[in-house]
């Protein structure tokens, strides 16, 4: 009756700060200082000392049982501080974190595995470390093997798996095993699509019976399976909310997609590629777009004479930096506006879903009308866009209109 008792408070996190030191040498010498503080009775939270920082600080916050937390962050961020904390493997320097029933963990790849044991006896091991008995293991051991899809190398040292074989056993272990607090970190990142979307199967399965805390890098990973999300910055809370759209737009507008880079051929004597009527945001650090409204490009070229055709193209690119849309327009019958420089107008209708794009801006001449010649300018991620006004974030770049009948 306990494990299936419906939104029970699994993991409770109050005022949670966690420092680190540096330097080894001045963090071997606070360690002695604090161990004989502690024994001497000074519990009271230490303020930083020279060369310390805050890993974590004042973290609050609470999952229960069906929730999934989406836990995302730059590098650095203090995710990775956070999850160990809560796996047992660091003790906070202050607050509170209270963990109800087993917990199962994915935090770091093959951790807990013993390499010269084989893949059988480290199912043993993990379900042991779980909290389960061995008649448990036995009864579920049929289903680990066949979820890891590694049934032919089960008895092989797992020293000699490979980091996907390593991933999909431990994945098998922690979600089969059914803890009441299931912590992933990043593993989905390592192994094929179809283990990836077998994964997130499982994680929705997973749900209806325990808590899971999900790290990742993937946004659209995040708003499929998160039922809240928490952004770390430097430690500190940024944003917390089960408005998941709102926790992954305030993220994506602190990445820095303006990386760009130009690469321009002599052939191209001038190129200027703008955007035109939007708003540029310096907070969102972006060009604001809304849903179902027009974006338009203007290009002001000056090609030399011995290009006799090109083609300009528009890639847009998810945050990922991943090509999600295209659009291309040939050089025919463009009006001259000065000085031989012509202008080309390029207006698209967006449909993309709420989110953060960059757009990359090229000129390739076009020596047929099947084949490219050489590439006359490049301008990769030249724009970014915000695209705001929709109610919710989703994992599908681009949202088609249709009729229906």
């Amino acid at each position: 009756m306990h494990r299936m008792e419906e939104k029970e408070v699994l993991i409770e996190v109050e005022n949670l700060s966690k420092k680190f030191c540096k330097d080894l040498k001045t963090s071997l010498w606070y360690g002695v200082k604090d161990l004989f503080s502690s024994l001497k009775g000074n519990k009271e939270e230490r303020l930083l000392r020279p060369r310390e920082f805050w890993a974590l600080k004042d973290i609050n916050f609470e999952l229960r049982r069906g929730e999934c937390l989406g836990l995302i962050g730059h590098n650095g961020a203090g995710k990775s501080t956070l999850l160990k904390i809560l796996n047992g493997l660091l003790k906070p320097d202050a607050g509170k974190v209270t963990i109800k029933g087993k917990v199962g963990a994915l935090i770091e790849l093959g951790a807990g595995f013993n390499p010269i044991l084989t893949g059988r006896e480290n199912i043993y091991n993990n379900g042991a470390v779980l909290g389960f008995t061995r008649k448990e293991i036995d009864r579920k051991l049929e289903e680990i093997i066949d979820f890891a899809e590694i049934r032919e190398f089960i008895d092989m040292p797992v020293q000699n798996y490979s980091s996907g074989m390593k991933v999909r056993l431990g994945f098998a272990i922690a979600s089969q095993m059914e803890p009441d607090v299931l912590i992933i970190d990043e593993v989905l990142a390592v192994g094929d699509v179809g283990f990836h979307i077998k994964c997130l199967n499982r994680i929705s399965e997973l749900l209806k019976k325990c808590a899971v805390i999900f790290v990742s890098h993937s946004m659209p990973q995040v708003a499929k399976i998160s039922t809240s999300t928490l952004l770390l910055e430097e430690g500190k809370m940024i944003s917390y909310s089960s408005n998941v759209s709102k926790v992954v737009l305030t993220y994506l507008s602190r990445f820095d997609m303006e990386q760009s880079l130009k690469i321009q051929h002599k052939e191209t004597l001038f190129s200027e590629v703008k955007i035109m009527g939007k708003a540029f945001d310096e907070n969102l650090k972006a060009y604001v777009c809304k849903r179902d409204e027009e974006i338009e490009f203007q290009y002001d070229l000056e090609i030399s004479p011995n290009i006799e055709k090109y083609c300009i193209t528009l890639v847009f690119n998810d945050v990922e930096l991943k090509p999600v849309a295209a659009v291309t327009s040939l050089s025919d019958n463009q009006p001259f506006i000065n000085n031989g420089r012509r202008r080309h107008i390029i207006k698209i209708k967006n449909y993309f879903a709420p989110g953060r794009y960059s757009i990359n801006c090229n000129a390739i001449e076009m020596l047929n009308d099947r084949q490219w010649g050489k590439t006359l300018f490049q301008y990769q991620n030249h724009f970014t866009i915000s695209v705001i006004n929709a109610n919710s974030f989703t994992h599908v770049p681009i949202q088609l209109k249709a009729n229906w009948n």
